[in-house]
């Protein structure tokens, strides 16, 4: 039966999912939304095609994220949405149901562990494993989580931020907290509301964030024109905002950041520090790409900071990793963890 199938590697993030096909690689790679019909409960569309439903919808339909901060917070949209992503991915392999790695934030309760494992494997896995998210990414990265020598990774996804100080391939310090890319589109809606009297839509300040978010000041000063409602007549404006603004609106929230990435290196052994001021501090993540938050990072902290190779795929990448050699690397899994207590 494992012949026939093909085992599945999935970063379930608040943002965006990424599905991993043992011996194909990364296969699909969506945003975490789903489109509902109100009265039947059906699915509609799931990943782009429901994003770009996102604040349009019509009576009928619901366009909802069923992730909030890394974890379920819809369990029956997740369990959709997972059934047609495993679906999808398995298509051409329909002998058998395929074994899953799901990644999770670090900071996850058992409760929600169990809705992760059970949504999987109602959605028609084999096996469902758990993987915390920044272990996964570690691995995805290329660092050496087996050896004696820490290393330490940021992960910074929609949801969550996970930091986590790896070493002989366990989790010696970490910190999970639900402060990450979202916060900084709620900041950047939020100053827009403040310093322009203008509502933006959520799809717009990420937009902002993308294109001229930065988090240290940059030497050159780039612009960028959104449209949204004006608070005073209610009618549709366009206003212009600079990236030197867009870095005001998100200092609160990347500083937060950096203090819980602080604080990890506070309660880090003195021989892992050690090591960590040789081999650095490596990012990953969709918050690894903005801009200059590499620099603000390595001047907070005195410790180089090195942003890892494709950044978004780094979760699932070490998902599919420890899928091609499951039985020597079940060792970093959650639930694998789990049963070896028991």
């Amino acid at each position: 039966m494992k012949f026939f199938s093909r085992d599945i590697g999935i970063d379930l993030g608040t943002a965006n999912t990424l599905v991993h096909l043992k011996g194909k690689g990364i296969i699909i790679r969506e945003p975490s939304v789903v489109a509902l019909d109100r009265y039947s409960g059906q699915v509609v569309a799931v990943g782009t095609e429901a994003k770009e439903m996102l604040g349009r919808t019509p009576e009928n339909l619901d366009a909802i994220r069923p992730l909030k901060d890394g974890v379920i917070a819809d369990f029956t949209a997740t369990g959709m949405m997972l059934k047609y992503l495993v679906d999808k991915a398995c298509q051409r392999y329909v002998f058998a149901k395929p074994r899953v790695v799901v990644c999770v934030p670090s900071g996850v309760t058992e409760v929600e562990e169990r809705a992760v494992e059970e949504a999987t494997l109602n959605a028609g896995a084999r096996e469902a494993y758990l993987m915390e998210e920044p272990m996964a990414a570690a691995i995805g990265a290329g660092l050496k989580v087996g050896d004696p020598s820490g290393c330490m990774i940021v992960d910074i996804g929609g949801g969550t931020t996970e930091i986590c100080v790896i070493s002989l391939g366990g989790v010696v310090t970490s910190k999970s907290i639900r402060v990450a890319g979202d916060e900084l589109n709620e900041a950047i809606m939020e100053y827009v509301r403040k310093r322009f009297n203008v509502i933006i839509g959520e799809t717009t300040a990420e937009e902002v964030k993308i294109s001229i978010g930065c988090a240290y000041p940059s030497m050159t000063t780039e612009e960028m024109d959104i449209k949204g409602r004006d608070l005073k007549t209610g009618l549709p404006k366009t206003i212009t905002i600079t990236s030197t603004q867009a870095e005001e609106a998100m200092k609160e929230v990347i500083m937060q950041m950096v203090e819980a990435v602080k604080l990890t290196l506070e309660k880090t052994p003195p021989e892992l520090s050690a090591d960590i001021m040789i081999n650095g501090i490596t990012l990953s993540g969709g918050g690894a790409l903005i801009k200059n938050f590499d620099r603000l990072l390595a001047l907070e902290t005195g410790i180089a900071v090195n942003v890892a190779e494709n950044p978004l795929d780094c979760v699932v990448k070490g998902a599919g990793k420890v899928l091609e050699d499951l039985d020597n690397l079940k060792g970093v899994l959650i639930n694998a963890r789990h049963k070896r207590r028991r």
